[in-house]
C-alpha cells in the first residue's frame, strides 16, 4: 500500500464516520476546531494532516485514530496483506518513538 493509497483511505474513512454521525463538514470542522477547507481537502484526498490536526478530527469523531486507517468493511481475518502492512507500520512508527526517547537519556 502505498502513501497515496493511505491518503484517500484516510479521507474515505474521515467521510464515512462523519456521515454515520450525521454531521455536516463544517459541523466537523467547527468539533475539530479546524477549517472547513481542511476537511473537505482530507476527504478529497488532497492533502495530509498534522499530528495534532489529526487528533483534533478523531477527538471530534470521539474515535481512536486507527480506525481512520482500518479498510472499512473489511475483516482482518480476511485480509492478511493489510494487517501485516498496518502492523509493520505501527511497528516502525514505535521504534522510531521509542529511539527519540531513549536519546533523551543519553
Amino acid at each position: 500500500m502505498n502513501s497515496l493509497e493511505i491518503q484517500n483511505r484516510l479521507g474515505e474513512n474521515i467521510k464515512l464516520i462523519r456521515k454515520s454521525k450525521k454531521l455536516t463538514q463544517f459541523q466537523l470542522a467547527e468539533k475539530a476546531n479546524v477549517s472547513e477547507d481542511t476537511i473537505k481537502s482530507l476527504e478529497q484526498g488532497r492533502t495530509w494532516c498534522s499530528e495534532k490536526t489529526l487528533s483534533q478530527i478523531t477527538d471530534a469523531l470521539e474515535i481512536d485514530v486507527v480506525k481512520l486507517f482500518v479498510p472499512v468493511g473489511e475483516s482482518f481475518k480476511n485480509n492478511k496483506e493489510n494487517v501485516n502492512l498496518l502492523k509493520s507500520a505501527i511497528a516502525d512508527d514505535v521504534r522510531v518513538y521509542v529511539n527519540e526517547v531513549l536519546k533523551e537519556f543519553d
